[in-house]
């Protein structure tokens, strides 16, 4: 037993007005055709237990049936014999010609793609992209579109086969025909073999459902056809009667819309109006109101249910008038009037009909018309049929124009469908899989065979990829002139990789360098985490990568890890003893306090206000321990002077230094408030060694929320440092606080 190709379905009204040119010459091709595969296929038997010879048979009866050229009639049995012959492309060429035994070249590699992804293990997760992978492919891969017409046929004739046969159906078939081949019939407009499709794989699928609504419409379809017939003729001769010129067309709604509308809006059967339906094509709108009045004289309407999309179109562009009466019989029938014009439009317009029916105004019975790929169908669906048109019209003997041209579709080992850019290699295949075994990726087999892997893959082809267990890319495979990666985004994941590689040699040359530093000082013992936290950043990568890219100074490190200055007792008032010997006025070394009026005294510049020159300054005396320097606006001094008014003198800054020696430096403390943030320290600390100025003292803060004592807007962390720096000249403080002020988050920066 040999497997068959062809399994599928057939065409309608839009493709039978396109393809009915057939001669008395394609007449005979079909019969040599149907001579030559007759030897090949009478004894064979497809998979499905279906002789070979009686499915082409019904294959090309449904082409016949929908119109199609005899061309592809032929073309129907000579797919099936090429299945039993050892080179079939070359000796269907030779007897056919070219244009042949390319469908016959498509449409096997078309089946035996198809076959591979139903027989696909996928999780179920992954049903519905696998689906929708093959949707994809009918189109894409089809470049003659004669394959996708005889892919239709084929599966209707294996449908039809087991009902017909009352032999079981596999459910991955009828699930395939339902959710693929029933859309794509319906998307280039073939609605015969939609309904067919539809309703065969409804009673595959649930049969009890199937039979249970069957029996619920109590008449068979024969039946219902003949009732909808009478009511289309009388309605056809009752118009003509009153001069308006009009077609009607009618059929019985089949099962699966019936279904699926009751199943999406919830009705039960009986609110469903219809069941059987007209359609009523004139030449104007007036005719359409014309129409309609007459329709309402002739029979009573239903009340509630009239739609005017006419006045008030759809918003895909739908436009028609929409009633439900009841019939001659008193059954309810729905009837769509509607121009010449607005029924092209809602056939094979940009409202494509497909989308309408599909979805709905509310998307209803989770099917959705959204999507790119939806886009593309609709735009390209008037192109198919042009080129189809075309095919026949001028008997082309090639392949048919391509649709989707830009993409390609292979298979993993287990028949996973991989959808990839034209042109794709075997490495963009491994990233596109998973971007781990694009890493490792070594090698490719390409249907069993060792290959390069900058390759070209096609279609149909499956790809296994060789991988180690370890390692990275190649630089190489950035190279385009080598051709190695063709997916902007497997070149992406490529530099990622590189990248990454880089920042961690960074990473490691930063912590080589702070341990050494920690080991100087004595504090290996510091967790590296809380270092970092300490200067700014989010972890010790962050620190390390910034030092190994020499963008951070390790003397941040070092003055954080200096050990706090001892605290002073309450006379120095938190000063830091600077002594200086007094001496007469205008005596004094630049950058002395003089005391006025009397010599020798000591002197001790007071921590809490940490005066510098030129700022104002006086003279508190302490107990043992000289004259205490204040600013003449610090508040401590301002409550000793309320205690002791006496003991505050009057003193001045000295003069200039003596020759050969430096001028002297005086400690200020800095305060900085600011939204805490990583970075920040560092930034700050660039501000002072921008301005050459030595910080000798760092003391940071971080508090939830900001300060309990200064309420504000905004949450978040506050950070509070403090900075002591060295300076010989105050007045230098003013633009360095203006340029903390500047940086990003803080909030204020003031001297102590």
């Amino acid at each position: 037993m040999k497997t068959g190709l062809m399994h599928e379905g057939a065409a309608t009204a839009p493709i039978v007005a396109l393809l009915d040119t057939s001669t008395d010459h394609s007449h005979a091709e079909v019969a040599r055709a149907r001579a030559f595969a007759e030897p090949l296929l009478a004894a064979e038997t497809l998979d499905t237990g279906e002789n070979a010879l009686t499915h082409a048979d019904g294959v090309a009866a449904i082409l016949q049936a929908v119109g199609a050229a005899q061309e592809l009639q032929a073309a129907a049995y000579l797919v099936y014999a090429a299945d039993f012959l050892t080179k079939p492309e070359d000796v269907v060429a030779k007897a056919f010609g070219d244009s042949h035994a390319s469908l016959v070249t498509h449409t096997r590699k078309l089946v035996q793609m198809q076959r591979a992804a139903r027989a696909a293990k996928v999780s179920t997760d992954q049903k519905a992209q696998q689906t929708e992978r093959v949707r994809k492919m009918l189109l894409a891969f089809s470049r003659d579109l004669r394959v996708v017409l005889l892919r239709l046929a084929s599966r209707l004739q294996t449908l039809r086969w087991h009902a017909a046969s009352k032999t079981p159906c596999p459910p991955e078939l009828a699930a395939e025909s339902q959710a693929v081949f029933a859309p794509l019939a319906n998307r280039l407009g073939i609605w015969q073999i939609k309904w067919e499709l539809e309703d065969l794989a409804f009673r595959f699928r649930e049969p009890e459902a199937y039979k249970a609504l069957a029996k619920g419409l109590q008449e068979k379809r024969v039946e219902r056809e003949q009732r909808i017939e009478a009511a289309r003729a009388t309605l056809q001769a009752d118009l003509y009667a009153q001069g308006i010129a009009a077609e009607v067309q009618g059929r019985p709604k089949h099962l699966y819309s019936i279904h699926k509308k009751m199943q999406g809006k919830a009705l039960s059967l009986d609110r469903v109006f219809d069941l059987r339906a007209l359609r009523v094509i004139v030449a104007s709108v007036a005719d359409c109101y014309a129409v309609l009045a007459r329709l309402h004289e002739l029979y009573t309407p239903v009340p509630g249910e009239f739609d005017d999309y006419i006045a008030k179109p759809k918003p895909n562009g739908y436009q028609s008038l929409h009633t439900v009466v009841l019939g001659p019989d008193q059954r309810v029938m729905e009837v769509q009037i509607r121009t010449r014009e607005m029924h092209d439009h809602a056939e094979h317009g940009v409202a494509a009909h497909w989308a309408y029916k599909e979805a709905g105004a509310r998307g209803y019975a989770g099917v959705s018309a959204a999507g790119e790929f939806e886009e593309q169908v609709a735009r390209a669906r008037k192109a198919v049929l042009n080129q189809l048109l075309a095919w026949e019209r001028d008997t082309v003997q090639g392949e048919g124009g391509a649709v989707f041209d830009d993409r390609i579709y292979v298979f993993t080992p287990q028949a996973t469908i991989v959808e990839l850019a034209a042109g794709a290699t075997p490495v963009d295949f491994a990233y596109a899989v998973h971007t781990d075994l694009g890493h490792r990726c070594r090698g490719a087999r390409i249907d069993g065979q060792m290959l390069p892997l900058n390759t070209p893959l096609q279609s149909g082809q499956t790809v296994e990829i060789i991988a180690t267990k370890e390692g990275g890319p190649s630089l190489d495979w950035l190279n385009p002139e080598l051709g190695y990666l063709q997916s902007q985004r497997s070149r992406a994941k490529v530099r990622a990789w590189f990248n990454a590689l880089q920042q961690a040699q960074t990473i490691a040359k930063g912590r080589e360098l702070v341990e050494k530093l920690l080991q100087r000082e004595g504090r290996t013992a510091l967790k590296l985490d809380e270092l970092a936290a300490r200067l700014g950043f989010k972890g010790a990568d962050a620190l390390f990568e910034v030092v190994g890219k020499d963008e951070y100074s390790l003397r941040n490190i070092e003055l954080l890890l200096r050990p706090p200055e001892p605290a002073a007792d309450e006379d120095e008032l938190l000063a830091q003893k600077h002594t200086r010997s007094a001496s007469s006025p205008g005596a004094g070394g630049r950058g002395g306090v003089l005391v006025v009026g009397i010599d020798s005294l000591l002197t001790t510049l007071s921590r809490c206000c940490r005066p510098a020159p030129p700022d104002a300054i006086a003279g508190f005396v302490t107990r043992g321990k000289g004259v205490a320097i204040h600013r003449s606006d610090c508040s401590n001094l301002a409550e000793m002077k309320r205690r002791s008014p006496e003991r505050v003198i009057a003193v001045e800054w000295g003069g200039g230094e003596p020759a050969g020696k430096s001028a002297p430096v005086y400690p200020v403390d800095v305060l900085v408030e600011a939204g805490d943030r990583q970075g920040l320290l560092r930034d700050v600390l660039e501000i002072f060694a921008k301005e050459k100025m030595n910080v000798v003292a760092v003391n940071t803060q971080s508090l939830q929320g900001g300060a309990a004592a200064r309420p504000r807007t905004g949450g978040g962390d506050t950070a509070w440092m403090s900075f002591t720096l060295e300076l010989s000249d105050a007045t230098r403080l003013a633009k360095v606080l203006r340029d903390l002020c500047a940086i990003s988050g803080v909030r204020s920066a003031r001297r102590k």
